[in-house]
């Protein structure tokens, strides 16, 4: 299945532009790592906020480590849950700067904010199942890194994602399409069944990374992300999170 978004008109774009401006912010490839995490009372930072201070985010890169490290405390059972607080919560009422962008799968065993011990105002985090795509998932993607700046855009698949499971079945089964609206789940994620087939490996793993891949692909065709990326103002990757331990693997 091929999704092409239609190209934004600039009129509409920057009517959303200047409308956002006010509370969001069009926030530049930097986001706040510290900078907007207040003191309870006063100029200097508590002793917990010293603590979790974090360098600032200027690329894509930086986002992939900040989002990495985080991973490694979550699996290690030693997740700072940072961003979480009052002050925090009152910090970003007014505005955000998110660093990263990521869409992940709706299953509940992949809450994306804790697997990278992120929190408020820290990711924007868009979630279908078997991270299928349509216009209202592209045009959110677009949102996060064409409107809120975040440098990095991860596509995130998980160990026996349950939709490609399903697809892998209905395609065994020949089944018709009279499921719904979870048929177009299931031709979404067909190619990537369908690109694994005779391939040595686990059927369903293979297939969820290669379901990764296609969304990449696809995404990269987008009149805004696309270039983008080749302007090296964001960085489009793929990850692997295992269920059994905890961990992302970046593709």
């Amino acid at each position: 299945m091929k999704i092409t978004p239609a190209q934004p008109h600039r009129s509409r774009r920057g009517f959303l532009a200047t409308a956002l401006s006010g509370t969001l912010g069009m926030a530049a490839l930097t986001a706040c790592g510290s900078d907007d995490r207040p003191a309870t009372r006063g100029s200097a930072l508590t002793p917990l906020q010293a603590a979790v201070a974090e360098r600032p985010v200027a690329n894509g890169n930086d986002a992939l480590q900040r989002l990495t490290e985080g991973n490694a405390r979550f699996a290690a059972n030693q997740a700072r849950h940072l961003d979480e607080g009052a002050d925090r919560r009152i910090a970003v009422s007014s505005g955000q700067h998110p660093f990263a962008t990521v869409l992940g799968c709706v299953d509940s065993r992949v809450p994306v904010e804790l697997v990278f011990d992120r929190g408020l105002g820290d990711l924007v985090v868009v979630r279908s199942a078997g991270e299928a795509l349509d216009h209202s998932v592209i045009g959110s993607l677009e949102f996060g890194v064409a409107e809120l700046g975040t440098p990095l855009l991860m596509v995130l698949g998980h160990q026996r994602c349950g939709a490609v499971d399903a697809t892998i079945k209905s395609v065994d089964a020949r089944m018709s399409a009279d499921h719904g609206d979870i048929d177009f789940l299931v031709d979404a994620i067909t190619p990537a069944v369908q690109e694994v087939a005779g391939r040595p490996g686990d059927r369903l793993t293979n297939a969820i990374h290669a379901n990764v891949a296609h969304v990449l692909t696809e995404l990269r065709k987008s009149p805004v992300l696309g270039p983008l990326e080749k302007a090296g103002k964001v960085k489009l990757v793929g990850a692997y999170y295992e269920l059994d331990t905890g961990k992302v693997v970046i593709r």
